[in-house]
């Protein structure tokens, strides 16, 4: 609860949830000549509200289990949906890497210059959606607030972005609103079919639910739940986005401002992931289970032909985009480790949809969805953090030499020896370096995979392989020979190769969780373990 005088107390998600919106309004109210204010009563803002997140993230109590800091009220009873918010330790982890981006984009944006009052109402507007739709428990509240999330990103691109910025908004858009749509339908399929929105309600009996006479509409349930498994499939699928629906994000990313493109890759990625966990999983289980051996031949493609496309650019913010792809691959691989095991748990040995003997779930296999489970959504944090400091450094680079072409970079370690080392430190965290954040969360994921999806886990080291090649590519292009002379005298004239203060104060944060999680990976994991143990029935 949030205490404001002696008469109004917040509960504590709902002013997670809705301070942003009060702070972009109290923004756009702000003087538009008056920069600096606006800047600044943004970033005010966004660090009160990573300060709420750090204080939900310390409260909730892993031990106790299930979901917390619940709040729910009436809100459109025609429909059974209602006002209902919560938390367990997958979206306290994904609010905390939420707030925390937030306020260092906004940091990394004071260099937005034209039109900054729009673009920080609208930043912050973005991060209400975000916020809102980790702490939803209701479908309809749900749906709300991750289409709250497209319309300021598409902005954000359509009037900060690149040369080719109204493709890419328009791109992102149309791929996100035809996943949206499936969506939308699907639940309101769920909605009508079952009488409730309430996802706490629909995850005690919606996997067995066969309806008054096992029909809808004249459609069997067992048809609406196969099309709505497989709208929700799309939904995240493009999302996340899996392999081959990924072709909209380096457009995105390569057109965004820096910022737009540090939430693209830390957060709004992620909702695609945790839409599979928080809802595909739970709501579907023999469907999950029969289509997961899909989505690891997806999450397989993905990691190795992300790999390869990466190594194929010369744009670097198009490199870093492409990692993305495949770095995000081994997410899905450890959600298809837990949906196929989950939904042979939940189906007693034999999905519907696949002959599979009753005794084909050992306990070796639940021990291995449960390490999976637990790499997915660190690695979903453990992204988060090194695409947003990548993201940051790329941006940061083409600021000054407004170039971002690999063949005309080179030699800038002479010139700029700070940002050299800190894109080297960033740029291991993304390769998986033991003793950084991103060798634990994959590490646990190919250990989970192994054994449920061995040929395609193979073949995902193709992918890794290419991970460390196509990050030493673009850190020799950037980094190593002979500068030009174009950058040696760019920077005697101006001295603004170096990393600025402000950047660098925006990476530090990142940094140092990066070196935190590698090392201590325990100060996050038991929160993540203990809502994954709990959902393949351990205690």
């Amino acid at each position: 609860m949030i205490q404001i005088g002696n008469l109004v107390t917040i509960p504590l998600l709902t002013a997670i949830v809705f301070l942003p919106l009060l702070g972009a309004i109290v923004v756009m109210l702000l003087p538009r000549q008056n920069k600096a204010a606006i800047r600044y009563t943004a970033l005010g803002f966004a660090v009160v509200e990573f300060l709420l997140s750090l204080q939900l993230f310390l409260t909730y109590n892993y031990a106790e289990g299930g979901f917390q800091f619940v709040e729910q009220t009436e809100w459109f009873a025609l429909l059974g949906s209602s006002w209902h918010l919560g938390v367990d330790g997958i979206s306290t982890v994904m609010i905390l890497l939420t707030g925390l981006l937030v306020p260092l984009g906004v940091l990394i944006s004071f260099e937005i210059d034209r039109q900054p009052r729009l673009f920080m109402a609208l930043f912050l507007f973005l991060e209400m959606g975000m916020m809102g739709v980790f702490a939803s428990l209701d479908l309809m509240i749900f749906f709300v607030f991750w289409e709250i999330g497209l319309v300021p990103m598409y902005f954000l691109i359509n009037l900060w972005g690149g040369d080719n910025r109204l493709y890419a908004s328009v791109k992102f858009f149309l791929y996100t609103m035809a996943g949206s749509l499936g969506l939308l339908l699907s639940i309101q399929l769920i909605g009508l079919t079952a009488g409730t929105m309430d996802m706490v309600q629909l995850f005690q009996f919606w996997p067995g639910f066969e309806g008054s006479g096992g029909t809808f509409l004249g459609i069997s349930v067992a048809t609406v739940k196969d099309l709505a498994f497989l709208a929700f499939f799309l939904a995240f699928a493009i999302k996340v986005p899996v392999w081959p629906f990924h072709t909209w994000l380096p457009d995105a990313h390569t057109e965004a401002p820096t910022a737009g493109s540090m939430l693209l890759a830390g957060v709004l990625l992620k909702l695609g992931a945790y839409g599979f966990l928080r809802l595909v999983i739970p709501l579907f289980p023999a469907q999950a289970a029969a289509f997961a051996p899909v989505i690891a031949f997806l999450a397989m493609m993905g990691i190795v032909l992300g790999a390869f496309a990466a190594y194929g650019q010369d744009d670097f913010k198009r490199l870093v985009a492409y990692s993305s792809v495949n770095h995000m691959g081994f997410v899905v691989l450890g959600i298809a480790v837990a949906a196929w095991v989950y939904g042979i748990t939940y189906t007693g040995g034999a999905a519907p949809w696949l002959a599979l003997d009753p005794g084909t779930v050992a306990l070796a296999d639940k021990q291995s969805a449960i390490i999976a489970t637990n790499g997915a959504v660190l690695q979903m944090f453990n992204h988060g953090l090194s695409s947003a400091g990548m993201f940051l450094l790329v941006g940061a680079l083409y600021h000054k030499t407004h170039t971002r072409d690999l063949r005309k970079l080179g030699g800038l370690w002479v010139l700029a020896p700070i940002y050299g080392g800190i894109l080297i430190f960033t740029s291991m965290s993304s390769l998986g370096l033991p003793g950084l954040n991103g060798f634990v969360g994959e590490f646990l994921v190919v250990r989970g995979a192994w054994p449920v999806f061995t040929v395609a886990t193979l073949i995902s080291m193709l992918g890794l392989l290419f991970t460390g090649a196509y990050i030493l590519k673009g850190l020799q292009k950037t980094l190593h020979g002979k500068p030009s002379q174009e950058w040696v005298d760019y920077d005697r004239k101006h001295h603004r190769l170096e990393i600025s203060l402000r950047e660098v104060i925006a990476m530090l944060p990142l940094m140092i969780l990066m070196l935190v999680t590698g090392v201590l990976p325990n100060w996050i994991l038991p929160m993540i373990n203990d809502t994954v143990t709990r959902l393949f029935g351990g205690s």
